[in-house]
């Protein structure tokens, strides 16, 4: 097990002692474009300042404003959504409703594509998924916080270990702002994009490809590669997967079942249990005759 989880904090590499990156801790700032200046993960008072962890040799992102640098992101959703001289911008946090003004949750990105007078003429939406956390990654990130100046070399070896959470990150997130904002979009017969890590990526079931002309998502897969010369990581574009909209999401949503008679035996091991060692309190019928 690699006994440092953090890859980025503040937006460096915990081993990039530059003051460039000491003046991004020292204040606590977001290089990668978020609402304000500042770092605001977490607590905006205390702001837990990781932006990627290390699992097994790979850099999980783990934070959406991450996916930010650069704008690549909303440049590659616009070639999706528009033609290619189309202007164009972007709007973040927009809260989406249903028909009876219920929210449906906010849009992380919308891009807007406007004509010469700035009217709104067509728009897409654009989602981020970091990946959860499992375990305690803020511990480690307080410790390298209060060390960083004395020591070069970090390690972490406290109990709850930080871990990527592909599964959580999938189910309680990804598949139901599909479901609810997705489904919306689908209805309005508007383009989607979705910006994920390939890694992240890989732990879906496999979607069927469709070609990007017939497509309702481009699922927009980056990677973090490290340029050895500044010592920063940097956000990459790895893929563009196009998928329509009902058959991504079945495949998403829908589990493969296990066997039914694994599943009996766990409730007869169970029932067995509760019989054996609690058995019932009420009278029986029998109990109520003799009496």
């Amino acid at each position: 097990m690699n006994s440092n989880p953090l890859a980025e904090v503040f937006g460096f590499p915990i081993d990039n002692q530059t003051k460039e990156a000491e003046r991004y801790r020292k204040n606590k700032l977001c290089p990668f474009n978020n609402k304000v200046p500042s770092c605001t993960k977490d607590k905006a008072n205390d702001p837990l300042g990781v932006c990627s962890i290390f699992e097994e040799g790979q850099t999980i992102i783990t934070c959406p404003i991450r996916f930010r640098e650069a704008w690549l992101i909303a440049e590659d959703a616009a070639q999706f959504f528009f033609k290619p001289d189309a202007s164009w911008t972007s709007i973040t946090e927009v809260r989406l409703t249903d028909k009876d003004g219920n929210t449906a949750g906010n849009i992380d990105l919308v891009l807007v594509c406007y004509d010469e007078r700035g009217r709104v003429i067509d728009f897409g939406s654009l989602e981020i998924q970091a990946v959860y956390i499992s375990g305690n990654i803020r511990r480690p990130f307080e410790r390298y916080m209060s060390t960083r100046r004395r020591s070069v070399d970090f390690a972490w070896r406290g109990p709850n270990f930080p871990k990527a959470d592909f599964l959580s990150s999938s189910r309680k997130r990804l598949a139901p702002q599909m479901m609810y904002k997705g489904g919306i979009l689908k209805a309005w017969g508007k383009k989607q994009a979705v910006a994920l890590q390939t890694s992240f990526f890989l732990t879906l079931p496999k979607l069927k490809e469709t070609p990007p002309e017939q497509a309702d998502i481009a699922w927009m897969l980056y990677d973090l590669e490290l340029d050895k010369k500044t010592n920063k990581f940097k956000l990459t574009q790895n893929k563009i997967v196009y998928t329509e909209f009902e058959p991504a999401l079945r495949q998403i949503t829908t589990t493969e079942p296990g066997k039914i008679n694994d599943f009996i035996e766990v409730l007869q091991q169970k029932l067995d249990e509760k019989l054996e060692g609690n058995p019932p309190d009420a009278p029986t019928l029998t109990d109520i005759t003799l009496s």
